[in-house]
């Protein structure tokens, strides 16, 4: 065999072996609050995004997130309403995708992050809406105010991650609340009052 045939006849292998890969490493998700596994969970690093929404002077909607967050939840499927979830978000860590932007954010006009450093979050009740969501009621911390907020949160599901060793589970959770409620009040209304949190988190059992 010609040595270019050689070549091409690695080259078809090693794409066959890589192309496997992904159907190698994808793990059984098992989908339906009840089919998870109880436990005391960690938030991974490496596989979150907390994105916030706000009305842009009637004309767009600017998207920013922060990159600090960590997060534990306590979870059992069979006493849902007994779920704890505590986040703690590093407001500093604002991306906006534009540095003097970020900096006019974290001014003493919006967030202050110099005076509120950290934003939390910690649960008082849940409630089941469906086999796969439920509404997490809890107290958020912003800007030195203390207010009841809901977080809708879907489970995608629960599995042994191969790559990390980790029983993992993922959701995802939604929110609005209006920022004046935590003293945050400048620009209203050219800059929206309402607020949306998007967040797309994966957990390991600890």
């Amino acid at each position: 065999m010609q040595h270019g045939s050689i070549k091409i006849l690695l080259a078809i292998v090693i794409g066959l072996l890589l192309g496997s890969c992904g159907t190698l490493i994808k793990p059984n998700v098992k989908t339906g609050i009840v089919q998870l596994e109880k436990g005391s969970y960690k938030l991974d690093q490496t596989h979150v995004a907390v994105l916030f929404k706000i009305n842009h002077m009637g004309l767009s909607t600017f998207v920013g997130r922060f990159n600090k967050v960590d997060a534990t939840l306590e979870f059992d499927p069979n006493n849902i309403a007994a779920a704890k979830l505590s986040a703690i978000i590093d407001v500093a860590s604002l991306d906006a995708n534009n540095r003097d932007l970020e900096e006019t954010l974290r001014g003493s006009s919006w967030i202050d992050t110099e005076k509120y450093p950290q934003a939390f979050f910690k649960t008082t009740s849940v409630s089941v809406l469906d086999q796969n969501s439920a509404i997490f009621s809890g107290e958020l911390t912003l800007h030195g105010v203390t207010a009841p907020i809901n977080l809708t949160v879907t489970f995608n599901g629960g599995a042994n991650n191969m790559l990390t060793g980790f029983y993992t589970l993922g959701f995802s959770a939604s929110s609005t609340f209006n920022r004046s409620t935590f003293g945050i009040d400048y620009l209203i209304p050219a800059i929206g009052d309402a607020v949306a949190i998007e967040v797309f988190a994966e957990f390991q059992q600890q």
